[in-house]
């Protein structure tokens, strides 16, 4: 069930037999020479819609932007700044509070997400200490990175070994590929075939120095599509047990 394909009535009816939403967030970035610049929500996403028709699981719509500030050097990354996101985070939690959403699960899809979502959470959950009344309850609040899963780590080491790398990965560059055949770029040439490693923690035009072709220490040539129908299901495996573990609730056909 997705809430963007729902009536409100639909989603009265489903707070009536569960009260969990899982909201895919991701980002709008440059992933190499042969990566759509939408990965990082498109996986997510694959894996939250999959989830969505296979199970009795509330999906919320994408959130497409993320903190991406060092890709900005190459054109087509967009970028919130981390108090944006964390105010669009803020938000959601709040609106969803409002309708009785007990626990909602973030499904990232970016690295340079997380700090920003868990700092978050933080500040909500300190919203709620500092308030002074003790009867108020938030929404439970759980983030899970897909590309972190263990089946999917498990499979990538399978597969690339050491060439999967950090970012323009080919477990990503697959799984998008798969979601959108239509879109992928197999004849790519890119050189050095591995390409420099290192840390993102920098601004736009030190990572374009470092990282002139946008990859880090990965070799995405080795993608396919047939290869992201396999991270799909590792995705949504990994992303089911989370789910399970953190709602209590078993999952329904």
């Amino acid at each position: 069930m997705q809430l963007q394909l729902s009536t409100w009535p639909d989603v009265e009816r489903y707070l009536q037999r569960a009260t969990d939403i899982i909201i895919p967030v991701g980002s709008t970035e440059q992933h190499g020479p042969n990566g759509l610049i939408g990965t990082d929500a498109i996986c997510p996403q694959a894996i939250a819609t999959a989830l969505s028709e296979r199970h009795d699981i509330l999906v919320g719509p994408t959130l497409n932007l993320g903190m991406a500030q060092h890709h900005l050097g190459f054109p087509g990354t967009i970028s919130l700044r981390p108090a944006t996101l964390a105010a669009i985070i803020r938000d959601t939690v709040n609106s969803l509070a409002r309708h009785g959403f007990s626990h909602i699960l973030f499904l990232n899809g970016h690295g340079g997400n997380i700090a920003t979502i868990h700092s978050t959470f933080a500040e909500l959950y300190a919203g709620r200490s500092f308030s002074g009344i003790t009867t108020e309850h938030g929404p439970e609040l759980a983030l899970h990175n897909w590309f972190l899963g263990k089946r999917v780590r498990q499979l990538a080491e399978k597969l690339y070994g050491p060439a999967e790398g950090g970012h323009a990965t080919p477990s990503e560059v697959s799984l998008s590929w798969h979601a959108h055949p239509e879109a992928a770029r197999r004849d790519v040439s890119m050189q050095p075939r591995i390409a420099p490693s290192g840390h993102a923690n920098r601004d736009a035009d030190d990572f374009r120095r470092h990282f002139p072709d946008g990859r880090m220490g990965s070799d995405p040539s080795l993608a396919s599509i047939e290869d992201g129908r396999e991270f799909l299901e590792a995705g949504v495996a990994d992303a089911l047990e989370i789910w399970q573990a953190f709602t209590n609730r078993p999952a329904r056909a």
